[in-house]
């Protein structure tokens, strides 16, 4: 961490800012704006307090560690594209021939050694201080509430260790952790992550479930903790192979769980598998809150930390957030092994303000008919693809995949009924479209011809096709057409929802002449302006197998809020918000200087 802090001053991406700043609310609330600017910056609190406990920290708070590209690349030590080539020149490893390949190829199976952690007979530098039984105090550490209906406060940045019942897997994993008390903490593991698989194994055999958490230390650790790694390889391997030295491990105090050296804090307990307690409600990297829900508890045996630590935590909500930076390094890293399950993928992108999971634009070289589809099936089959909910696959006659303007004028000049494959299959638990829970539709769209005959549309202005709208149905209260240059027009429409929204757009097959894709948003929240906040509402907002109405030359997709009038019996969370006195105080302190314009833009 303070060579992180030292290697930020040096390059000029570090804020420091001594004010007395709250654990609640404010801290999260500066950095989750600071990480949405164009020059975003990693933040250093070193004057942190908590009215709430009447306590003043002596330890430092890091946030937006990684604050953008450069930030990320520094973290790294190398550019993620660069790390992918050599896992792509492994992957296709062939006998050598010649001596001097072979002693080429013996040096890089020489440096692999460096891949695999090391375990050490001695007590880390996490461990100069340790605090057990009695002792143990979670509200010691800063730990963050961040939004306002949050269940309580979160660890956000910890890197959870766990071994499988045999001791033969070891997982590092990235979960949210709320505090219940002073040494009990929540623990969100995912149905489908590999803590949750070992806390079955624990269960299934009647014992308590060793984990160790730590915080701090060098930041790929954390990055490693989301990697989307291949079920059985350790993550910490990942480390070894981008930072080529071995990860070293020290056993924890209380538990057999090895933890790296170096992290700054460590929290050690067991995980009881007879006992659940509810988790949350928490501000997710969704932008919407997750609900309330049972999960396992960990109780703390332990705490250990280094001298002078310093408190790593980050803030999710709305994009962007750090998750974009964190992203685009596992979208790159990870584009050889994706080709290796789809050997004709060319290049992938995530747009962070697709939450990731919630869209993905692959590029592909076609072969035969239905290639593409094929693919969107293999996509949803792969790891962590198979959480993703909307795919758009084009050829290699594409351009850019990071030049959005260009590709969506591509991929809407080849959008028909004929192309699209509606499937249902896994979700993120994230999810809060899906009729149920972690399970619902998935939405493929091959855009990979351009030999699909189109209609023309009569394209009207605004004005004039809005009052041939409101005289079909006056649940819609505004319209705005975009790409009416291509054969696919869009227009996105407002409504106060009475009905359901698929009878509002059957009164309006009307307008097909003058339109192809009608995209109905809720007028509260929205702005028709900004595309970018767009997108994110829509593709969080629909579940395919409900919410696409598909009728040639006229498409229908409905990302209003659900409720009963659409038979959804779950409840709808509410967005991630900032607290307006919160945000005000800031302002007025200079500790954000952003105007109302900014808040805006990115619906703070």
């Amino acid at each position: 961490m303070k060579r992180t802090i030292e290697l930020f001053k040096k390059y000029g991406l570090l804020r420091i800012i001594d004010k007395e700043v709250d654990i609640d609310l404010e801290i999260g609330h500066i950095a989750y704006i600071e990480v949405k600017k164009d020059n975003s910056k990693a933040l250093l609190f070193t004057n942190v307090i908590s009215k709430k406990l009447g306590k003043k920290f002596n330890m430092p708070v890091l946030m937006n560690t990684f604050c953008s590209f450069e930030a990320t690349e520094l973290l790294f030590g190398k550019k993620p594209d660069d790390i992918a080539s050599f896992i792509d020149e492994l992957l296709h490893l062939k006998p050598p021939k010649g001596f001097s390949k072979k002693i080429e190829m013996f040096a890089k199976l020489f440096e692999l050694r460096k891949v695999f952690p090391k375990r050490e007979n001695k007590r880390g530098v996490c461990q100069e201080f340790i605090k057990k039984d009695n002792e143990v105090n979670l509200y010691d550490l800063p730990i963050l509430k961040t939004w306002s209906d949050d269940g309580g406060p979160f660890i956000t940045m910890g890197q959870v260790y766990t071994v499988s019942l045999d001791g033969s897997k070891q997982n590092l994993g990235m979960y949210r952790l709320q505090v219940y008390d002073k040494n009990r903490l929540g623990m969100h593991w995912q149905i489908h992550k590999d803590g949750a698989h070992f806390f079955h194994e624990y269960k299934n055999a009647g014992k308590k479930m060793p984990v160790s958490i730590g915080i701090g230390g060098d930041p790929l650790y954390i990055w490693c903790g989301q990697a989307p790694m291949p079920n059985g390889m350790f993550e910490l391997m990942l480390y070894g192979l981008i930072k080529e030295k071995n990860p070293r491990l020290v056993k924890s105090i209380t538990n057999d769980i090895y933890i790296p050296n170096d992290v700054d804090i460590v929290i050690e307990g067991f995980v009881d598998p007879t006992k659940m307690e509810i988790e949350g409600p928490f501000g997710d990297h969704t932008g919407y809150y997750t609900l309330k829900e049972p999960y396992p508890v960990m109780d703390v045996t332990c705490i250990t930390h280094k001298k002078n630590p310093i408190y790593q935590a980050t803030v999710v909500g709305k994009p962007p957030l750090e998750d974009k930076y964190m992203g685009w390094a596992t979208e790159r890293i990870f584009l050889p092994l994706l080709k290796t399950t789809a050997p004709e993928l060319i290049d992938y992108r995530m747009p962070e303000n697709g939450v990731f999971h919630n869209l993905i634009i692959a590029k592909m070289k076609t072969m035969y008919p239905g290639h593409a589809k094929q693919f969107m099936h293999a996509f949803w089959g792969v790891g962590q693809m198979s959480f993703v909910k909307h795919a758009i696959f084009v050829d290699e006659n594409a351009p850019s995949l990071s030049d959005y303007d260009k590709l969506s004028d591509y991929i809407l000049n080849r959008i028909s009924v004929k192309n699209i494959l509606i499937s249902e299959g896994i979700c993120d638990a994230l999810d809060h479209s899906s009729p149920g829970s972690c399970y619902g539709g998935k939405l493929g769209i091959d855009c990979t011809k351009d030999n699909v005959d189109f209609i023309s549309k009569e394209i009207l202005d605004d004005s004039k096709l809005f009052e041939k709208i409101n005289n079909l149905d006056n649940n819609v209260s505004e319209i705005k057409q975009y790409k009416t240059n291509t054969k696919t027009p869009i227009t996105i429409l407002k409504v106060n929802k009475t009905k359901n929204v698929l009878k509002i757009y059957n009164n309006l097959k009307p307008i097909k002449k003058h339109t192809k894709l009608l995209v109905f948003i809720d007028k509260a929240k929205n702005d028709l302006e900004n595309i970018y906040m767009l997108v994110w509402r829509i593709v969080n907002n629909i579940d395919a197998k409900r919410d696409i109405f598909l009728e040639e030359e006229f498409i229908g997709i409905d990302a209003t809020t659900k409720n009963n009038i659409d038979n959804y019996t779950r409840q709808w969370p509410g967005d991630v918000e900032c607290d307006k006195k919160i945000i005000k105080k800031l302002q007025n302190s200079n500790l954000i200087n952003v105007d109302d314009e900014f808040l805006k833009k990115f619906y703070i």
